[in-house]
């Protein structure tokens, strides 16, 4: 089973690893399977997931299986339904039987597949597979769609927890060309030594496409860190200052936004004390590697991990986190603005978005299926709790970007909450307007932003290399939504950051805004109520003054109009009621199990003793009854169950019929 272990790390690209598919995997060294059958897995399986996607979502496997993945299911199905020798596991494997199990479910879905394409034969649908690159459709920007000249840079970010720029230049780059442009390092050879200083984010670098760096001292020691430049925006534009009090990172693993956010904080903070940031992630495995990566950086002092937190059950009025001033927002989503990597296809992963009751379930209590935990990388270095590559088959992708953006939607909603919160970032690795400028606006127009003040960051009041970042928001999606108000939806586009993969930027495709909040919508708690407020102006043209009418937000948030209460907001029953995250009644039950023991082994405190004396007749002492297989067969005649006189007792003693001239005493005559 450790074939299939080490290949799920490989079937998303990460831009911790440089190089081809195969370069990557020949390049690991703790793997536990040998790399040739990781590597064969992994590129058949790709090239495979968009039919074997749609096999594993019509069938309905995740939603029976829980113990599986997405990542683990696809690769477990193609050897199932394609290998010649099935799955490499041993035949009692659970996850084996897990899959096996529904082999004929699992062929019925591929035979319609083949049949729906027009393919008379298993082995017609392989030739197709060969010959067509599936990545070129199935939602992700491919290689051969980019232009030849523009090549995907290697960016390094120097990390200033350990570190300094200059430090790094002298040692682990000394023997490094610096250039001017950009330009030079993305047409440039591969196996040139050159190096470029960003112009936008302090201490980032650009090397030359394909350079080794995981052998450098620097790389082992945490002193620099391998992150897509597009992966800096968030924890850059979110600009938080130790006065507006503690940082919390919502979606945290495994750590570079994180560390990012850590350094921009301690460089401001110098004088101060020490920062706090805390960090949520709602997966226990991957805050383990959350917990690595901060440990790596050396901001364990800064950080606070939150181990199997998830951000939505957090109390924003509870301590510590109504003392939390700014937020950071990158939340799960299509993953598809990330770059195709040399000869790896874009992989589409079943869904598990969308909650789904499995049939067969007991009326009373539906089951629902939630999304899958297991993480993702994506091509910054970060991973998503969720990440679903979404193919254009079937009409799937404009349901599955509204499944994404309400829950998108959803936690923005949910950190717009926090009663000290002065600043959002709200990021995605997406292309699609659904998941980025649809649901800033539907944010701007929600509840949550008017009762607590919250509007979108302008261009003017951005920090400077975020100010000065040429490519803006989709100006066409926003007057979609807000045609009346053009001004409004001009200075919304204005306020959002795009990232275009593939172009001369450099960068994968990425989404980033950031939210501020005035000052009378700011609850401030004790001693902090004096802290300095961000400069935030509200101009003419601002979204929060768009016109109300306007009910576009519904095909997200399905609200029906807007509701203005009268009546102030209760308190949370979270001091005498129900708590977040805490199981009460009968939820709070321990859940019952049950085992089957071999006859007469089962321990004497958990074993029927029957009751010899009340019971009528003695069962349990009654010599006729037989044992066999734990189970009882009695012989007992009706006449022991029964009491008081039988008619041989009526026929002996009392009760006997009264005696006299009989036939026989008359000579056998009539009386």
């Amino acid at each position: 089973m450790s074939l299939y272990y080490d290949a799920v790390g490989f079937l998303a690209p990460s831009d911790s690893q440089s190089g081809s598919l195969k370069s990557r995997v020949y390049g690991t060294k703790d793997l536990r399977a040998l790399p040739k059958q990781v590597y064969a897995v992994v590129a058949e399986a790709s090239k495979w997931s968009p039919i074997l996607a749609e096999v594993v979502e019509k069938s309905q496997l995740l939603q029976h299986e829980r113990k599986l993945t997405p990542s683990l299911a696809l690769l477990l199905v193609h050897d199932l339904l394609l290998s010649k020798s099935g799955i490499a596991t041993p035949a009692t494997h659970p996850l084996r039987l897990a899959v096996a199990r529904h082999k004929a479910r699992l062929s019925a879905e591929l035979t319609k597949i083949r049949i729906r394409k027009g393919f008379g034969s298993i082995d017609e649908l392989r030739n197709h597979v060969a010959k067509v690159d599936v990545g070129q459709t199935e939602g992700k920007v491919p290689d051969t769609a980019l232009p030849k000249q523009w090549q995907h840079p290697r960016w390094v970010r120097i990390n200033t927890l350990r570190s300094t720029l200059e430090g790094q230049l002298q040692t682990t780059f000394a023997g490094f060309e610096l250039v001017d442009s950009l330009e030079q390092i993305l047409v440039g050879q591969s196996a040139r030594r050159i190096l470029h200083v960003d112009k936008h984010v302090p201490h980032l670098i650009a090397l030359a496409p394909g350079t080794d760096l995981s052998n450098t001292t620097a790389y082992r020691k945490g002193l620099i860190i391998l992150q897509d430049k597009a992966s800096c925006f968030p924890a850059y534009l979110l600009d938080a200052k130790p006065e507006y009090g503690t940082c919390l990172d919502a979606c945290a693993a495994p750590g570079n936004k994180t560390t990012h956010l850590a350094a921009i904080l301690t460089s401001q903070n110098q004088a101060r004390g020490k920062a706090r940031i805390w960090a949520c992630e709602r997966d226990r495995v991957r805050a383990r590697v959350l917990t690595g990566m901060i440990d790596l950086a050396g901001c364990q002092d800064v950080v606070t991990v939150k181990a199997g937190q998830d951000f939505l059950h957090l109390d924003p009025e509870q301590k510590p986190w109504n003392e939390v001033g700014s937020l950071l927002l990158d939340p799960s989503c299509s993953g598809s603005g990330i770059i195709g990597r040399n000869d790896i296809h874009a992989v589409t992963l079943p869904s598990t978005v969308e909650n789904i009751p499995v049939p067969g379930m007991s009326r009373k209590r539906k089951r629902i299926v939630k999304a899958d935990k297991k993480p993702v990388a994506d091509d910054s270095g970060e991973e998503k709790q969720e990440l679903v590559q979404i193919g254009d088959t079937d009409d799937r992708l404009p349901k599955r970007l509204k499944a994404l953006s309400v829950f998108q939607l959803r936690l923005l909603l949910h950190a717009f909450r926090f009663p000290n919160a002065r600043r959002i970032s709200y990021s995605t690795c997406s292309i699609h307007a659904e998941e980025n400028e649809l649901v800033v606006l539907a944010a701007l127009q929600s509840n949550e932003a008017r009762q607590y003040g919250w509007q979108l960051l302008g261009r003017d009041e951005q920090i400077k290399g975020m100010k000065s970042w040429p490519i803006r928001g989709d100006m066409k999606a926003c007057l979609g939504k807000l045609a009346n108000v053009s001004p409004g939806a001009a200075q919304v586009a204005e306020a959002c950051i795009r990232c275009r993969p593939g172009t001369e930027e450099g960068i994968q495709g990425f989404f980033v805004a950031a939210f501020v909040r005035s000052a009378q919508g700011i609850i401030t708690h004790g001693p902090d109520s004096d802290r300095d407020l961000p400069n935030v102006e509200n101009s003419k043209g601002d979204p929060g003054n768009v016109d109300d009418s306007e009910e576009w937000s519904d095909s997200i948030t399905n609200a029906q109009g807007e509701v203005h209460p009268s009546h102030p907001r209760d308190e949370p029953l979270t001091t005498h009621g129900h708590k977040p995250g805490v199981l009460v009644g009968n939820d709070a039950a321990p859940e019952f199990s049950a085992k089957t023991l071999p006859p007469g082994s089962a321990p004497k405190d958990r074993t029927f003793q029957p009751n010899n004396i009340s019971e009528v007749p003695g069962q349990a002492d009654n010599e006729n009854v037989l044992r066999s297989h734990g189970k009882e067969s009695t012989h007992t005649t009706a006449s022991s169950t029964l009491g008081g006189a039988t008619s041989g007792d009526v026929h002996t003693g009392l009760g006997k019929p009264v005696q006299g001239q009989n036939v026989s005493d008359r000579g056998g005559g009539l009386a």
